[in-house]
């Protein structure tokens, strides 16, 4: 008896980790729907973060300060939901362009 208990605790066990490791966060959420509020050459950096919050991401591009807000979910079970933004940064901290990407199509 207690090794059938045994045994079906440890199927149990199996299938709950299957489960919880066929999916993977990785990122940070963002308002896509605030996209439209970045006008390049006017809105600056400190606007972003007001915009956003922290940047999921810093980096450089050709020189440029790159900010990447993004969330990426990876399901065995679903379809991969993904979105993010990629800001550029001119010198003076305005914005000098963007890029935003999502496969979450609206119809």
């Amino acid at each position: 008896m207690l090794k059938v208990r045994k045994i079906r605790v440890l199927v149990v066990s199996i299938f709950l980790s299957l489960l919880v490791g066929g999916c993977a966060t990785v990122g940070k959420d963002f308002s896509e729907d605030r996209v439209s509020q970045i006008e390049i050459g006017k809105t600056s950096q400190q606007e972003v973060k007001n915009i956003f919050g922290s940047p999921w991401r810093v980096g450089s591009e050709s020189g440029q300060t790159t900010w990447t807000y993004g969330l990426y979910e990876y399901s065995v079970f679903s379809a991969t939901q993904t979105k993010d933004i990629v800001i550029r940064f001119n010198k003076d901290g305005s914005v000098a362009s963007y890029t935003f990407n999502t496969t979450q199509h609206k119809e």
